[in-house]
């Protein structure tokens, strides 16, 4: 059995089940030889509101489901990607022109983003236990239920504390004070990371202006750092990746070129002097 059956998305678009797309079709060529490979469904303004009806109505239902349910719903999406790994990396060549080494790196990096294991469970506990043990007070948490890590914080943090000096892909909050923003700044500025920077203000321009002090790849004002969107530029600065590279050819040119004025004459100019 396929996954990608093309006589179930071709010409069609998903939105609480596949349907007709209000909007036309598009085709889908093969960068490496022109071919049309398919044709998908383009959405209208109907079509993108009802999405979105739909969606926040599933967000109130997600928020209250249980995360036991949760986690079986990202891995049967882990053991999906992996079961039809071949499939879905030819699709990966065929429609964005990938080499086959790179589908499988992104197939398999798409599998292991649905599941967290016992070894990765066991990092957060350790620097949250060494966090503790080098003086940070636990206000909240540090306890988990088989792969569960209950939301945790973390007080009384300094620059050295594990959990505020290393990256921590876990539901930790390591909480550091200051006095003002040029010591905010200072804090921010110490980490080799430069991945994401979340500002909360009540004045817009004074935080776009803070922004502009902290080196980082993305920055959220009144948002939270764990924010982003599949079309948009991502990635870091630092030791946090080489720059806002994901999200598009331009933002891809934009990272790794640089910008050269060059003019061409057919022959050697003369000038009168």
């Amino acid at each position: 059995m396929t996954l990608l059956d093309a006589t179930t998305w071709q010409g069609t678009l998903h939105s609480n089940g596949w349907a007709e797309p209000a909007g036309g079709l598009a085709p889908v060529r093969s960068p490496a030889t022109g071919e049309e490979i398919g044709q998908v469904g383009v959405a209208n303004a109907e079509d993108v509101t009802r999405a979105c009806e739909r969606a926040a109505t599933a967000q109130r239902a997600w928020a209250a489901t249980g995360y036991a349910e949760r986690a079986a719903v990202l891995r049967r999406a882990g053991h999906l990607f992996e079961r039809h790994a071949a499939e879905i990396g030819d699709w990966i060549v065929r429609e964005s022109g990938s080499i086959p080494p790179k589908a499988v790196v992104e197939t398999d990096t798409a599998a292991q983003e649905c599941y967290i294991d016992e070894r990765q469970r066991d990092k957060i506990h350790a620097l949250v236990t060494a966090s503790v043990d080098a003086g940070a007070r636990l206000a909240a948490g540090g306890t988990y239920e088989g792969l569960f890590y209950r939301p945790t914080v973390l007080t009384d943090v300094t620059p050295a504390t594990p959990a505020y000096a290393q990256e921590i892909f876990g539901p930790v909050a390591p909480v550091i004070t200051f006095a003002d923003q040029d010591e905010a700044v200072e804090l921010a500025r110490q980490t080799e990371y430069g991945l994401s920077l979340g500002i909360l203000s009540g004045d817009v321009m004074r935080a776009m202006a803070l922004a502009d002090r902290i080196p980082s790849g993305i920055v959220h004002i009144n948002d939270q750092t764990v924010s982003d969107e599949a079309v948009a530029p991502f990635g870091g600065v630092g030791a946090s990746g080489t720059g806002s590279r994901f999200g598009g050819p331009a933002a891809n040119v934009d990272a790794f070129t640089e910008t050269q004025w060059l003019t061409v004459r057919g022959a050697i100019t003369r000038y009168p002097f």
